[in-house]
């Protein structure tokens, strides 16, 4: 079979695969039919600053793995990690530190690529990392106003000072860190780390694609730090094209079509007139309502747009900024996080283990937190 023909046959079976893609894309087409808005709205619904920060990341982080820097440091990590738990909770830690001043998505494309490639020159388990790690980003960046979209939109609401704001959310972020790191002591095994040096690729590290990369992905970070996200994706376009051209035509642009259709379809639900008029008849100003209300929504049209949805609705932003962030937990649609982590991972059965840990864990952690956060905030 010829080059041509397997592509003809490779993208009807990828796309197949794709059933997030299909499922919202077919969502948005349909509620664009039945509820025609202007297209300032779809505008609205789509987050071009999000998808461009997406786009900005894909890239600096492919350019990384290409240049054989994450292959590398995964090698010298394993080398010198001795147990398969210790590495784990060190990788663990360090996603959820990361995500509380790089975002929960950033985190998760610096720490993802790095343990697939352990897990591949060792006995790493995968996919339990993964994971635990989207567990840990979700916990993590619920302390930080930065570390997530919901928490900086509500920060900003709440006109209070950054210290502040941790204070207010240090309980319930406790009560998800504490068991994160229990379910990661706990689920991984206490073996030493079988390292294959077979698996390590000799290959040489590209040294300026490297620093490239390096340096797209401080100026995305900070490109979407400051509100340009749009710019910071174009600024890299150019430079990639000129000298690493396959990392952008290896990107996942699948991925960015998901997250268009995701936003389109949740956005254009969030506000349909029927979805309004039953939010209407719950009092969000009754703290339990709220909080029950913030992550039954967020589990239905993830985090970020349930956060939009009932913002007008909470006469207490933090109180809603802890009830989102819960409701990360459970369904992987809870927060974009999730998805990013399954998909970054590529590995077999992905979410089906990751409901099978998530939706008890925030069936513990909602009612856990709730209490740290009532006493204690």
């Amino acid at each position: 079979m010829s080059s041509d023909e397997t592509a003809a046959t490779g993208w009807p079976a990828r796309l197949q695969a794709e059933w997030l893609l299909l499922l919202f894309g077919a969502v948005a087409i349909a509620l664009a039919l039945l509820d025609p808005q202007p297209l300032a709205s779809y505008q609205r619904w789509l987050q071009l600053p999000t998808l461009s920060g997406l786009l900005g990341l894909l890239i600096a982080i492919q350019g990384i793995r290409d240049s054989g820097l994450v292959q590398h440091a995964a090698a010298v990590l394993a080398a010198r990690t001795h147990s398969v738990r210790k590495l784990g909770l060190l990788l663990v830690t360090a996603t959820a530190l990361l995500s509380m001043v790089l975002t929960n998505d950033v985190s998760l494309f610096l720490i993802v690529p790095l343990t697939v490639a352990i897990g591949g020159m060792s006995n790493l388990p995968v996919m339990r990392m993964v994971v635990l790690e989207a567990l840990a980003v979700n916990a993590g960046s619920t302390l930080s106003p930065i570390g997530n979209p919901q928490n900086l939109l509500l920060w900003q609401v709440a006109r209070i000072r950054f210290l502040d704001f941790v204070a207010a959310m240090l309980p319930a972020a406790s009560v998800m860190l504490l068991l994160v790191i229990a379910l990661t002591w706990l689920w991984l095994p206490r073996d030493r780390v079988d390292l294959d040096v077979s698996q390590i690729d000799r290959r040489g590290n590209s040294v300026s694609l490297a620093l490239l990369s390096a340096i797209a992905l401080a100026t995305m970070v900070l490109m979407m730090e400051h509100g340009h996200a749009e710019l910071g994706a174009l600024m890299l376009l150019l430079p990639f094209a000129l000298i690493s051209w396959r990392t952008l035509a290896d990107l996942d642009w699948l991925l960015l079509l998901t997250f268009a259709a995701i936003f389109l379809g949740l956005g254009h639900l969030a506000e349909l007139p029927l979805v309004r008029h039953a939010l209407d008849r719950f009092d969000f100003g009754q703290p339990l309502t709220l909080y029950a209300g913030g992550i039954v929504a967020s589990q239905l049209i993830s985090n970020v747009p349930a956060t939009v949805l009932l913002l007008d609705r909470a006469p207490d932003p933090i109180a809603l900024a802890v009830a989102v962030n819960v409701g990360g937990f459970g369904l992987a649609i809870g927060s974009l996080a999730n998805l990013i982590a399954l998909r970054l991972a590529k590995q077999p059965q992905g979410l089906r283990l990751l409901h099978l840990v998530s939706i008890p864990f925030l069936l513990a952690c909602a009612p856990l937190a709730w209490l740290a956060w009532r006493w204690l905030g």
